[in-house]
């Protein structure tokens, strides 16, 4: 019985994969039964790579490096199984090695993302994203980008840390209290490690693959990106060590503006969950906004992104 132990399986959505800003312009202004024809009409016409397509193309060449099967791309797509046959001929026309999918025909895919084991989601919808968040699974809305990562075929991930890959706990004392009393509140908890956050889990998984690979030969890299600084970067190095997580560049940018530093690393995907920090990070690589936390409750200075 086939089953999908022991991979690394992530969820995408079809708008993430490919670009479907037009079918999407017209569910916009003539509604599902114009879209669906439009779909019908289109299907043999292959689609223009989304966001996520340089990514997915990445994540599917570690089977051919490890040589079996270890990655798994899953589509989950609010189209139904007629409207998708589009997104199924534009991934046989380019290669992609994806076979599993969910075409809910119209309603929300995030119910199957457990189900499919999923350590990651990535969507353009972010209710579906909050919802998968709402469930135990990694998941981000992406944003669109007209950068790419100039690192060949090897994969890098850049996060931010808290409410991301830890809780969102001492984020709250410096929104509560600000910096003064947040800087006291962690150097006194130095020693103790922090909550993770709900990326926690994909990092993990994410080390598993690494860990098959040396260092020096290893495709996928991993990078945190924080506002953090000292003396505040000590719990930060303390919980990755407590959990056994080695993240291969740790950047402490006390506040400055993480997008040159992300064009830098070159880093295929950025994960935060601070919508200020996504819009920045938008214009030098592929963001994922994570709407999770203090810094994405109603009652937040910042505005939470909305779909794109």
């Amino acid at each position: 019985m086939a089953d999908l132990n022991n991979k690394l399986v992530i969820a995408i959505s079809s708008r993430a994969l490919f670009n479907l800003d037009d079918s999407h312009q017209v569910f916009i202004e003539n509604g599902l039964d114009a879209y669906s024809q439009y779909q019908i009409d289109h299907e043999n016409d292959v689609l223009q790579p989304g966001d996520a397509f340089p990514m997915v193309q990445k994540l599917l060449r570690l089977n051919e490096r490890l040589g079996a099967p270890r990655v798994e791309v899953i589509l989950l797509s609010r189209n139904s199984a007629d409207t998708g046959l589009r997104v199924f001929n534009s991934i046989e026309h380019y290669g992609l090695n994806i076979t599993r999918a969910a075409f809910c025909g119209g309603e929300s895919p995030y119910r199957y993302i457990n189900a499919f084991g999923s350590h990651l989601f990535l969507s353009t919808d972010a209710d579906d994203v909050r919802n998968a968040l709402d469930h135990g699974v990694a998941a981000a809305t992406l944003m669109a980008s007209n950068s790419e990562s100039d690192h060949g075929d090897q994969l890098r991930f850049a996060f931010d840390g808290d409410a991301v890959l830890f809780s969102d706990e001492a984020e709250k004392i410096y929104k509560s209290q600000g910096l003064e009393a947040f800087t006291a509140s962690e150097r006194a908890a130095a020693k103790k490690p922090l909550s993770g956050g709900p990326f926690k889990a994909f990092l993990s998984a994410l080390q598993g693959l690494q860990a098959e690979f040396s260092e020096e030969d290893a495709p996928i890299r991993t990078a945190l990106v924080t506002a953090r600084s000292a003396p505040a970067h000590e719990r930060v190095i303390l919980t990755l060590r407590a959990w056994n997580i080695r993240i291969d560049e740790s950047l402490f940018l006390g506040g400055l503006d993480k997008g040159e530093f992300l064009r830098a690393y070159g880093a295929d995907v950025f994960f935060d969950d601070q919508p200020g920090h996504c819009h920045s990070a938008r214009e030098h690589v592929a963001t994922g906004h994570v709407p999770h936390g203090v810094a994405n409750e109603p009652s937040a200075n910042e505005s939470i992104v909305s779909d794109s």
